[in-house]
């Protein structure tokens, strides 16, 4: 019985030899690539999609890696100004959206350069879902300006008029409302009178600005120089529309700003 007993499993290795039935281990020794497959040699069409993906995604990294890095030393160089006094609260500072835009934007080109380099499914699936939100809220954003466009202008005429205001408070809308009166030859929001809202350019106001407006509205603010010269608005509230507009540009920066931004809607759109 105990020869017999140590015979069965030749024996039956054997019968099922002989019936042409074979056991998955034995079957792994003869052919080891029948139960681990060596994966398919990726095709050439293939490959120079993978590397365009990366170089793509490699490009809008090192984009989103320098708008990150422009919001970070913006905000560091603004966090103690003279006197002690900072800018913009950090909640609304401008410089917080070159900080948010980069980090995603670095993030999302991180995943995409990765997955495309390692053939990652979690990290594409990553890549492709970021791209579809950010595509979503795209189209959810222009539909919201169709049908809100009316409010949305009187929301932005609100906002001209706060950066009006607060033109000497904050260094970066000083510079962008300069940016703006420059590249569009225009002052103010409806016309130059509107800078008489302003605390320091109004003509009631002490100091040397009053009945002034910024040198970024004058036609001509080198006057035949290599400088700038920072007072050529000043006292120009005070003088006629004639006077005025032999010196400054008269023209409010609402009505050319949406000039602009009609004109460039096509463009705008094809970027976003």
């Amino acid at each position: 019985q105990v020869s017999r007993l140590a015979e069965l499993p030749y024996s039956c290795c054997s019968d099922d030899e002989a019936d042409g039935v074979s056991l998955p281990g034995d079957t792994a020794e003869q052919d080891p690539g029948l139960w681990c497959p060596v994966p398919p040699k990726p095709s050439p069409f293939s490959r120079c999609v993978r590397y365009l993906a990366f170089l793509w995604n490699l490009l809008f990294l090192l984009l989103g890696l320098l708008l990150l890095a422009v919001g970070v030393w913006g905000l560091l160089a603004k966090a103690a100004l003279p006197g002690g006094e900072r800018g913009a609260p950090l909640g609304s500072d401008p410089m917080l959206l070159f900080v948010l835009g980069g980090l995603g934007a670095s993030t999302v080109s991180l995943a995409g350069c990765l997955g495309a380099l390692r053939a990652s499914p979690c990290l594409l699936r990553f890549f492709l879902g970021a791209l579809l939100s950010f595509a979503g809220l795209e189209v959810l954003g222009g539909l919201l300006v169709l049908l809100a466009r009316w409010r949305l202008r009187d929301g932005l005429r609100d906002l001209l008029l706060l950066c009006l205001l607060r033109y000497q408070e904050d260094p970066d809308l000083q510079f962008l409302v300069d940016e703006v009166q420059r590249s569009l030859q225009c002052c103010g929001l409806g016309s130059y009178r509107d800078w008489e809202s302003n605390p320091y350019f109004n003509c009631s106001a002490p100091g040397v600005q009053a009945c002034g407006v910024p040198a970024s509205c004058c036609q001509d603010p080198l006057e035949s120089g290599s400088v700038p010269n920072a007072q050529c608005g000043f006292g120009v509230l005070a003088l006629g529309p004639a006077a005025a507009g032999a010196v400054l540009h008269v023209g409010g920066c609402g009505a050319a700003l949406g000039a602009w931004l009609r004109g460039q809607a096509g463009a705008i759109a094809a970027s976003a």
